[in-house]
Formats: structure tokens, C-alpha cells, sequence
């Protein structure tokens, strides 16, 4: 399922420069050649601005530095809900985990980063379930490094398991996050982008307590692996 989010926070603080690329050794000045390439960069954007030359980015052109990171959070990676709040895998009703994700992202001069992702969800179905069908939500956050919060969004994420199937994957795409930069030189490397299931307390202490379920619960044991 594709999804479109997008990300603008009003004032992002300024960050330490991060070179835009790369150099072969043996350059005397990197750091002035990168101002003079920035400066010449700048210059041709706003001579095609003033002719009208605007075309669209190329999904092959080179980024002027690194994408943010993008991973999963810890205590809200996986979901596990309990019948009455009962830790035993004859309690569960629902589960997931996020299994993979993978990102990639564009900016270049001074435009904001352009980052796109692709989440795979397990979803288990366990034996307390009421029905067939049940809406998870799961949210993205963008965030300066684990400084703060700049923007957060939540995502519904509804499944119907078919008859007599209590495991599914569901892939879903979330287009045009836009994260905002200082100024040509603040980098993807500083802002860092987190996905994650909405989970209660209860939820989120089993997580980090490494408490695990196999998705298709209640069909051997009855107490979590540790």
C-alpha cells in the first residue's frame, strides 16, 4: 500500500557542515574546492530558475551527501497483544513485527531531502482473536539524531487474514517524507528517521525485556522465549 507523508518542520537548528563528497587524496584544499563546487552549484540553480529551465530531479543523480538513517525502533518494532493483559501465548489475540526496511532518498544545492520507504510487516493472528480483521497502526517520526522530535505521523495499517491462515506480510510504501535543511551544507547523516508499531506500556516493556512469541502463537508453548 503506498502512502504519502509529508514532513515540514518550520525551523530546523543549524548543524556542524558535513562535507558533501567525497575527494581523491593528494587535493591540497578539499574544503575550499567543496565552497568553490557548492558556489558554482548554487549559481547554475538560479541561472535555470531565471530561464525557466526547471525540470524534474533524475532518480540517478548523485545526492550532495548522505541519506538520513532509517531503522526501526526498539521498543516498538514488534506487537503483541494479550487477552486481559496475560503474558502467555494461549493469551494472544494479535501480532507483528516489522521484518525489513529499506529507504533511499535524493536532495542536492539546497533543496530538502526527498526520502521514500518500503516497510515489511508480518502480521500473526493468534489463538484470542475476535474475527478475522484487525487494524494496526504503526507511525513515523523524522528526528535531529536523538536530539528531538521535528515531525510525526501514524498510518493505518488494516488486514483481513483469509480463512484459516493466521500469518500474513504486507509491504507498505510511504512516499515524500520531506525533511527541510539549514543550509547547503547540513547533510542526511543528521537527521535520523524511525518507524514503529503504536504500542501501549505494557507493550513496549515486553519488547525491551526481549520477550518473544513466534507469530503463530498458542500452537506449542505457553510461556515466552527469553
Amino acid at each position: 500500500m503506498r502512502r504519502q507523508m509529508l514532513l515540514a518542520a518550520a525551523v530546523v537548528a543549524a548543524f556542524t557542515a558535513v562535507p558533501a563528497m567525497s575527494y581523491a587524496q593528494g587535493r591540497r584544499d578539499p574544503e575550499a574546492e567543496q565552497r568553490k563546487q557548492q558556489e558554482e552549484a548554487a549559481k547554475k540553480r538560479r541561472q535555470r530558475e531565471e530561464w525557466g529551465d526547471n525540470q524534474a530531479p533524475l532518480q540517478a543523480l548523485r545526492n550532495a551527501g548522505p541519506c538520513p538513517f532509517v531503522k526501526s525502533l526498539y521498543d516498538a518494532a514488534r506487537y503483541v497483544e494479550f487477552k486481559e493483559g496475560r503474558e502467555a501465548s494461549a493469551n494472544v489475540a494479535w501480532s507483528g513485527e516489522i521484518q525489513g526496511i529499506s529507504a533511499g532518498c535524493q536532495y542536492k544545492d539546497e533543496e530538502p531531502i526527498q526520502l521514500r520507504m518500503e516497510v515489511l510487516f508480518e502480521v500473526g493472528k493468534g489463538p484470542q482473536a475476535d474475527g478475522r480483521q484487525k487494524t494496526y497502526r504503526y507511525w513515523v517520526a523524522v528526528t535531529d539524531r536523538n536530539r528531538s522530535v521535528l515531525a510525526k505521523e501514524t498510518f493505518d495499517l488494516p488486514v483481513t487474514f483469509p480463512e484459516g491462515e493466521d500469518r500474513l506480510y504486507v509491504t507498505e510504501n510511504i512516499n515524500n517524507i520531506t525533511i527541510p535543511r539549514a543550509s547547503i551544507s547540513t547533510s542526511g547523516s543528521n537527521f535520523e528517521v524511525l518507524i514503529g508499531f503504536e504500542v501501549t506500556p505494557q507493550m513496549a516493556a515486553f519488547n525491551r525485556d526481549g520477550k518473544r512469541f513466534r507469530l503463530n502463537v498458542g500452537q506449542a508453548s505457553n510461556t515466552p522465549n527469553p
